[in-house]
């Protein structure tokens, strides 16, 4: 029977990887795979995530499962952290394996909702998602986001085609720091795709995975705060893995906005039978660290303030890049990396160019063009600069 089985095409970041491992020159950049790392190339530990496991290691009496949505104390410190004020009349919850492992749950709950549906996501958005829906044979149209020559967000053209969809169909948005090209909303814009939603009934599913890595915790939750508020139904899908450092753990949410508290409690049964039909259980250590970490003051404090250091860090990596751009180009055609936000940002370079960086400098990144600003530190960004020019970017 297993020999009936069609190889797989390889994960083109994962490739990346392997191939950047093989690489034995000195002074190599590896811009893409997705995780943070500090100026000395470390993935680290949080000093309050050390401390939550401490803590666990001494108080915890026993291993059992947890319950089929996750303990009730991760899932309201997250919608807390998430949402702020917290409709609880409306609010359904369940913790997932990751953030990969919400949106999943999201699409597989909208389809049980509705099986004509049709999922709009941005053009690009993170391949995964893409994946994902075509794993699960979701049809899904891609409404125009990036715009190439300015590396903005090109907003009258997403608005456009956003407003195509139709009553149940999920419209999938980046809520902060979007992946992969780091171009982002204002509040101004995020309040007229509230009116389109709202328009359309269409029910939108914000991926919320980088909360706390673009302006700040609250700021990079203003979004979703807006159109939890403004619409009736609402699907959010959120990870641990970046802002509390803790990718391997897979610590992820999947929270569901109803429009009356029937409705939340059908959501809610269906969210826990959907994770007992996939994975029975969720991982608990991971989601267990998280709530001891927001429910302690000191502990909350101490994270915060770490990640604000890694967030100030992305921010100055960027405002380095971009004056360096500026001196070698003589222009300001690269600024818009200083006005991204988050690890990614898409610098526009053809394949031709990203291979021509790779070869003659060593510099890895996704075949779009995506680098994770969050591989470099002060003494690589002048060499990236250096290829970029080079390349003819």
């Amino acid at each position: 029977m297993l020999s009936n089985l069609k190889p797989q095409a390889a994960d083109k970041i994962l490739m990346l990887i392997e191939e950047y491992k093989a690489d034995t020159r000195q002074g190599k950049v590896d811009l893409g795979v997705g995780v943070y790392k500090d100026p000395q190339g470390v993935t680290p530990v949080m000093r309050a995530v050390k401390a939550a496991e401490s803590r666990i290691w001494e108080t915890q009496t026993t291993k059992t499962y947890t319950g089929l949505a996750g303990e009730p104390e991760y899932r309201a410190a997250m919608a807390r952290l998430v949402l702020d004020e917290v409709p609880t009349d409306r609010l359904a919850s369940v913790a997932t394996v990751g953030g990969t492992g919400a949106v999943r749950q999201a699409l597989e709950l909208a389809r049980m909702a509705n099986p004509d549906l049709t999922v709009h996501v941005s053009d690009p958005t993170w391949p995964n998602h893409l994946s994902i829906m075509k794993f699960m044979g979701l049809p899904f149209v891609e409404y125009r986001y990036f715009d190439n020559d300015s590396r903005g967000v090109d907003f009258d053209a997403m608005k456009e085609d956003i407003a195509r969809a139709k009553k149940g169909d999920v419209v999938l948005l980046h809520g902060c720091c979007h992946n992969p090209t780091g171009a982002n909303l204002t509040m101004d814009q995020w309040a007229e795709v509230v009116a389109i939603l709202e328009k359309t009934g269409a029910i939108p599913l914000i991926d919320l995975a980088y909360q706390g890595f673009g302006d700040g915790l609250d700021a990079d939750a203003q979004a979703t705060r807006l159109v939890a508020k403004s619409l009736p139904e609402v699907l959010i899908a959120a990870s641990c893995s970046k802002n509390f450092g803790i990718y391997r753990e897979r610590t992820g949410i999947l929270m569901a906005l109803a429009e009356n508290g029937a409705a939340r409690d059908l959501a809610q049964g269906s969210m826990a039978y959907l994770n007992r039909q996939t994975y029975s259980f969720p991982p608990d250590h991971g989601a267990r660290i998280v709530s001891t970490i927001l429910d302690d003051q000191a502990l909350r404090a101490d994270w915060q303030a770490e990640l604000e250091e890694v967030r100030n860090t992305m921010l100055g990596l960027r405002d380095q890049l971009a004056s360096e751009l500026r001196d070698l180009s003589g222009s300001d055609r690269f600024d818009f990396i200083a006005r991204h936000r988050g690890m990614f940002s898409r610098l526009g370079a053809t394949q031709e160019q990203v291979e021509t960086m790779k070869r003659e400098a060593g510099i890895y990144m996704v075949g779009d063009s995506r680098l994770n600003i969050a591989g470099l530190n002060s003494d690589t960004v002048p060499v990236l600069a250096r290829a970029i020019i080079d390349a003819g970017v």
